[in-house]
């Protein structure tokens, strides 16, 4: 069920964990970018026995919107009905995927909101206002 944004909904980082831990399905998409995953570092999943999914929105460097996206979400085994956790460094491109596959009929598809750095703080730094690693979830980088 979507809401009025077109998706399931919004979630902050410990509900994303807490949706982790409860459905066996769920699945979490981090959408950045590889120079972002290797370093900035990526969701650990492992205590839960899952591997967070690691298929870019946008391609970097242009930055052009991954023509197989959607394709490639599928091909990791994803169930349409399972509930998917969309995540990027902000909620930006998170929200846009979540949008895109509910559009394509999977039907619990939601925007971790704060990201995995956060929004910018004071002097316009991420990583200390609010996302996955404020929050003190599991990550780890290579």
């Amino acid at each position: 069920m979507a809401n009025g944004d077109g998706y399931a909904g919004d979630v902050s980082p410990k509900e994303a964990w807490e949706i982790l831990e409860r459905e066996p399905q769920a699945a979490l998409v981090d959408v950045r970018t590889k120079p972002e995953w290797g370093f900035v570092g990526v969701p650990d999943l492992s205590e839960l026995g899952k591997q967070a999914l690691l298929i870019e929105w946008q391609a970097y460097p242009s930055m052009q919107v991954n023509p197989s996206f959607a394709e490639d979400v599928a091909a990791a085994g994803v169930p349409k009905d399972a509930p998917i956790l969309f995540l990027c460094r902000s909620g930006a491109r998170s929200r846009s995927a979540a949008q895109a596959l509910t559009a394509l009929g999977y039907s619990a598809c939601y925007n971790i909101s704060e990201g995995f750095e956060g929004g910018h703080d004071a002097t316009g730094h991420r990583g200390t206002v609010g996302g996955w690693k404020v929050a003190k979830l599991p990550w780890k980088q290579n």
